[in-house]
């Protein structure tokens, strides 16, 4: 086109002049419209990220109050004024928010609809009225592949939601690890240890780690709820004795309904044999400490107070690596598929609560502990378990094989614990 005009240009002949008089509004003109699309384009791009992003927040927001559309629309808002530039000014009436209904895996969905009117350079000869140019985004939870047999409920973005120590081995190929920590390492795997695992999934970053071996990494996923949220310890439930529960107890002289203990001891190369189906074992403010070998099948050990004060003591559990401890859930009942549960109102603290044992140690059910840290060391890795762990934080500190949830239906444990993402779905 360059090379032509200067032809032109340099041409005597008077016929030129006239052709070239002709031509060039439809070349100015087609260079304006040009520039116009080229304008519209890139104010289009721009308006449908901001639309994305806003969507994508908006999600997180329900995501993060379970489901309620209270303060999305505030966090669309939020997210636009941090993605549009000032000059973007909106177009009166938007953005507009809705939220569309749960559609088969499609969760907490929130839908945006940005528009803007901008004058085109060229156009706006023509057009009284500069053009409307619109966006419009989906965004929803969606299932990410896997429940989370490992689930760390911390919020706190200082402190490292999963830990895995040392020379631990963890295998679970058919289940996630998940962190609601915000913390920019939100779980990790130092020293040697060796963690398999369908996905590591968090709230807050994932630092990449040569001992992880995983499908997928997660991170900056939304928060998994508490699957055991609504069990509270019931203390008109509980029948108290002054007197602990040792490896010198004798059941049969036990008060008819006794269930409660001061606190729960095995000795070193001593056992404890609880009656199968005893029921729910509840110590009241004092701790638990496995020493020698603890047999309770269809017994959950309820760590509570009878007292319904928010500060009474509640218990820990501390457990040697000479311990033999075979617990198994009731697979029915207030405390279904919950091996070890500790109430809500123990005081954070590091460390408290170490959960060891031999190669002989088996444990079916869940390990609740919600408001402390639990460092736990499986056993043996030989055979996979329907074990759950879901505590404030957890730290791996030896051996443990876990099976997928949904192989563990008839032993009790929570179902549908599955993470999610957070993606674009129109």
């Amino acid at each position: 086109m360059i090379a032509f005009i200067k032809s032109l240009w340099g041409d005597r002949r008077g016929n030129v002049l006239v052709i070239v008089a002709a031509a060039m509004p439809l070349i100015i003109g087609g260079a304006g419209l040009a520039t116009d699309t080229i304008q519209w384009t890139l104010w289009k791009r721009q308006l449908q990220r901001a639309a994305d992003s806003a969507a994508v927040a908006g999600v997180y927001d329900r995501e993060a109050t379970s489901g309620s559309t209270s303060t999305a629309s505030a966090a669309v808002t939020r997210d636009l004024s941090l993605n549009l530039h000032s000059y973007y000014g909106l177009k009166t009436g938007y953005p507009v928010t809705t939220f569309p209904a749960n559609s088969g895996v499609k969760t907490n969905q929130v839908a945006v609809t940005v528009a803007i009117q901008r004058r085109l350079s060229f156009s706006s000869f023509f057009m009284s009225t500069p053009p409307t140019i619109t966006a419009t985004a989906t965004a929803a939870a969606i299932p990410a592949g896997g429940d989370a047999c490992v689930e760390a409920l911390e919020t706190n973005a200082a402190k490292t939601g999963i830990i895995n120590s040392g020379n631990t081995t963890i295998y679970m190929p058919s289940c996630v690890m998940h962190s609601n920590s915000p913390s920019t390492n939100s779980a990790s795997a130092g020293g040697s240890s060796d963690v398999t695992a369908l996905a590591i999934a968090a709230v807050g970053g994932i630092q990449q780690s040569n001992n992880f071996h995983v499908t997928a990494y997660r991170p900056y996923s939304p928060p998994l709820a508490d699957p055991l949220a609504s069990i509270t310890p019931d203390p008109n439930a509980m029948t108290c004795s002054a007197s602990a529960l040792t490896n010198t107890t004798n059941f049969a002289t036990l008060p008819a309904g006794t269930n409660c203990f001061a606190s729960l001891s095995v000795g070193s190369n001593k056992t404890l044999n609880v009656p199968a189906n005893f029921g729910p074992i509840y110590i009241n403010g004092g701790s638990v400490n496995f020493q020698g070998t603890f047999n309770c099948t269809g017994c959950t050990i309820v760590l509570t107070n009878k007292s319904v004060a928010a500060n009474a003591t509640i218990g820990t559990v501390s457990s040697n690596a000479q311990a033999a401890n075979n617990i198994t859930a009731p697979t029915s009942g207030t405390y279904k598929g919950i091996s070890i549960y500790q109430d809500r109102r123990a005081v954070d603290c590091s460390g408290c609560n170490k959960l060891n044992g031999g190669s002989a140690s088996l444990i079916t059910g869940a390990l609740y502990f919600p408001s402390q840290e639990l460092w736990y060391n499986g056993g043996g890795a030989g055979t996979a378990t329907c074990t759950m762990v879901v505590a404030r934080r957890i730290v791996f500190t030896g051996n443990s094989n876990f099976k997928g949830l949904s192989q563990c239906v008839t032993e009790g444990l929570p179902q549908n614990n599955t993470v999610r993402m957070i993606r674009l779905v129109a």
